[in-house]
């Protein structure tokens, strides 16, 4: 059995205690890759506000572990809300890369790159990259990373924004998993918001994946996240689902 390597329980014990939000449709990202694994991954989710209006986003891609270390995926991402039809937002291109031999050490690292280009091409594009974390206690899965998001050539110049995601899960079936996951946002990374204009949101998470016939599968991710800053939607429920070939 691994042990929790002291330092990486320093951090994930730091993001628990801020657990969080991000957009509808995002997830907890993992360091790991398969190499020569394909997808087609529906991800989508909605977030209600204190106000009574809502948003909602989903994103749509393909993706493979074109080699050993490096998994990559595009997406076409579409949002809506209150008094507004859902329509395409952006094309996402990300990319995992696996810096650990899988087995090797107490935890496992990797790296996240996204390139986003927004429908509106004023706001340039938005990349967002950081570290990935994940170890292991028996049978409880430990995750935790700290992404960072800037935008380049847009007309307006805008600060880099610290986020976070981690998540803590239970292996007890591989059709069935449970625990609970966190996202935020602090805002500038160098000078973080007052604590009322941060978003952070946690809440109960299920997974699993289910079989279908020689290598293809079904994975499913979902979470019910609460707002516990001011900053944060009241309530969001997320879903993130793939066919594995």
């Amino acid at each position: 059995m691994k042990t929790l390597h002291p330092a990486f329980a320093a951090g994930l014990v730091a993001l628990c205690a801020r657990a969080a939000l991000a957009g509808p449709a995002d997830y907890v990202h993992a360091p790991t890759v398969e190499y020569g694994e394909r997808e087609i991954e529906l991800k989508a989710g909605r977030a209600s506000f204190g106000d009574g209006s809502h948003e909602q986003a989903a994103k749509i891609g393909f993706g493979l572990g074109a080699q050993p270390r490096w998994f990559t995926e595009l997406y076409v991402g579409l949002e809506g809300g209150s008094g507004q039809s859902t329509k395409y937002e952006a094309v996402e291109w990300e990319n995992i890369f696996q810096l650990t031999e899988r087995g090797r050490y107490p935890f496992e690292a990797g790296v996240l790159l996204e390139i986003e280009r927004p429908r509106d091409h004023a706001e340039g594009w938005e990349l967002r990259y950081g570290p990935l974390l994940q170890t292991e206690l028996g049978r409880v899965q430990l995750n935790g990373n700290l992404l960072f998001e800037q935008h380049a050539a847009a007309e307006e110049s805008g600060q880099t924004e610290l986020s976070y995601e981690w998540q803590a899960k239970y292996r007890w079936r591989p059709v069935f998993e449970f625990g609970v996951q966190g996202f935020g946002g602090v805002g500038p990374w160098d000078h973080w918001d007052p604590a009322g204009a941060q978003s952070h949101e946690l809440g109960p998470a299920i997974f699993g994946k289910l079989p279908i016939a020689g290598r293809q599968a079904l994975r499913y991710d979902a979470a019910y996240l609460v707002g516990t800053s001011a900053g944060a939607a009241d309530r969001t429920l997320r879903l993130r689902l793939e066919c594995e070939f």
